[in-house]
């Protein structure tokens, strides 16, 4: 079994969060003037679309790597369904345009990787998520 973590802290002087995985940021926050958001970030629907995309854009290229196919350029467009009260990701929908640099359909690797793309099978499988309560924060250094 492999884990990751990632870390979120809020930022001061503004109701925006920093996360950070090893050494990679992310700022996510609301929209302008939604619950104190200031837009200085992406919001959950994104994080999703991005998570969705971006998992799907490395797996293409493991696929590829793993089959001995070289790859160009790749462009993916996910659009999140939102819907309900509370707010709730109901589809998404993703449009994938690979390049295979021996000018070959890219069809079949798609379909491949549509199988084993981990952020999206793992939503259309449910996953269960713990939510716990660690007390006060303490963000002051």
């Amino acid at each position: 079994m492999v884990s990751m973590t990632v870390e979120l802290r809020s930022v001061d002087t503004t109701e925006a969060a920093l996360g950070w995985a090893g050494g990679h940021t992310i700022v996510v926050d609301r929209p302008e003037g939604k619950a104190g958001g200031r837009g200085l970030g992406f919001n959950g629907a994104q994080l999703l679309g991005f998570a969705i995309g971006g998992c799907f854009c490395n797996d293409l290229r493991y696929v590829a790597h793993d089959a001995g196919l070289e790859l160009g350029s790749i462009a993916i467009t996910v659009t999140v369904e939102l819907d309900g009260d509370p707010l709730l990701m109901t589809g998404a929908t993703m449009t994938v345009a690979c390049e295979m640099l021996d000018g070959s359909d890219a069809q079949d690797l798609i379909a491949r990787t549509t199988k084993t793309t981990m952020v999206t099978n793992s939503i259309r499988n449910g996953v269960p998520v713990t939510i716990l309560n660690a007390g006060p924060s303490n963000t002051s250094g």
